[in-house]
């Protein structure tokens, strides 16, 4: 029985505590509004900026799957004995189990001309049959590349829309001619916009023209092909195409060292999911400065408030208040000016990310582990910088504080 008054009072005291607390914040609105939207101002960063960083980590990461879902991009720079890849190697490689095609990448700039039109530095790049068949999307008007065209190094190409209003503004390019490199090619397509979305050329930038790689390989003066996109029958057979590529590859090169390398989708999102949480970390950690200051801001207050109530914490411990309960009311009341600025920072910062992430045209996800920590950060502020004035509150000497009235 004594346990259960005993339960019963704690509770009336913790309840009353509360109510006082809130009396208080209500009674000085502007001082406690000032206070609050320190810790507002900080929680609202924390959750902006991690939760816009998840959305852009999101919208990262789903690109890079789908550039790079069922496809190893392969870099083969060779050795002194053999430089690259043949058609026969390419064909080895194709045979493999899993493989549905291999694609070769040959880069390179050329000046291109029409008439009196010229560009310079054009971003050329050639490719073979199997892109198209793998990239349907990727040609606008016109044909690919053909087998035919890539036996007999035609000299035929593929244009983007930025060729097109260079050279043949009001007027269909497909049979026209283009000087590339000197050298005098048909039209044979247009591609699309964005048409290339392979990770090659996120890194380097979209090629303007595509040539047969036969016929590219010949502008460059080479004879052999140093890096290749091999594509699987399905993502899952990532692992199992890696290995038997490697063994192809170190047959190919005679088990020289650092002949290739292999780049999987895995190892690039691993890579920028490292990056994002660095970046998310670091960007957490300035805004939780705001905090650390907000939190001061509760401690200056609460210091100000012990001050204006001497008076009346010496009245509660002259009627038997215990320094306990006077603590826990203080910081009872630091911890709802914390929690508060707290909760309204969540409801502002999801709202800012959410208009930071439709201006950038990403994905907005609700990051929980951004709001647990605003919220979880928030009260620990409000709790360890309210202790001390809540220590000092407790500390109070009834008979100086009453001297004072």
């Amino acid at each position: 029985m004594n346990i259960f008054r005993k339960m019963m009072g704690g509770i009336y005291m913790f309840v009353e505590s509360v109510k006082m607390a809130i009396a208080n914040i209500t009674a000085n609105r502007m001082r406690s509004f000032l206070t609050i939207l320190g810790i507002l101002i900080g929680v609202t960063a924390v959750i902006a900026l991690i939760t816009t960083i998840s959305g852009v980590s999101t919208s990262i990461s789903d690109s890079f799957t789908s550039m790079g879902a069922g496809s190893l991009t392969v870099s083969t720079p060779g050795s002194d004995q053999k430089g690259g890849l043949s058609a026969e190697d390419m064909d080895a490689l194709r045979q493999l189990d899993h493989v549905t095609g291999v694609t070769p990448s040959v880069s390179l700039k050329a000046r291109v001309t029409r008439y009196n039109a010229s560009e310079t530095n054009v971003s050329v790049a050639g490719t073979n049959d199997y892109y198209f068949v793998n990239n349907p999307d990727a040609l606008e008007s016109g044909r690919a590349i053909t087998p035919i065209d890539l036996d007999g190094m035609a000299r035929v190409c593929l244009i983007g829309s930025d060729m097109v209003e260079t050279f043949f503004y009001g007027v269909n390019p497909i049979g026209q001619t283009l000087y590339i490199g000197g050298i005098q090619f048909t039209v044979i397509g247009i591609l699309a916009e964005d048409s290339d979305s392979s990770i090659s050329s996120m890194m380097g930038g979209s090629p303007s023209v595509y040539l047969p790689y036969t016929t590219a390989l010949k502008l460059n003066g080479e004879s052999l092909v140093t890096s290749i996109t091999v594509y699987m029958d399905s993502p899952e057979s990532s692992d199992d195409v890696k290995a038997a590529l490697e063994d192809k590859l170190d047959e190919i090169f005679a088990y020289e060292d650092e002949t290739f390398s292999i780049v999987t989708m895995d190892s690039i999102e691993s890579t920028m999911d490292s990056m994002m949480s660095m970046m998310s970390a670091l960007l957490g950690g300035i805004a939780s400065i705001a905090l650390v200051v907000g939190g001061i801001g509760i401690m200056n207050m609460m210091l100000t408030s012990v001050t204006e109530r001497t008076v009346e914490i010496g009245l509660k411990k002259a009627i038997g208040a215990e320094p306990a309960q006077i603590q826990i009311q203080f910081l009872i009341e630091s911890f709802l000016l914390s929690v508060t600025g707290g909760l309204a920072g969540v409801v502002l910062g999801l709202i800012l990310s959410a208009v930071m992430c439709s201006v950038m045209g990403t994905k907005f996800t609700i990051n929980y582990g951004a709001i647990m920590l605003g919220v979880g950060f928030s009260a620990a502020v409000g709790v360890i910088f309210g202790w001390s004035p809540a220590r000092k509150a407790s500390k109070l000497s009834p008979i100086d504080a009453l001297r004072r009235m």
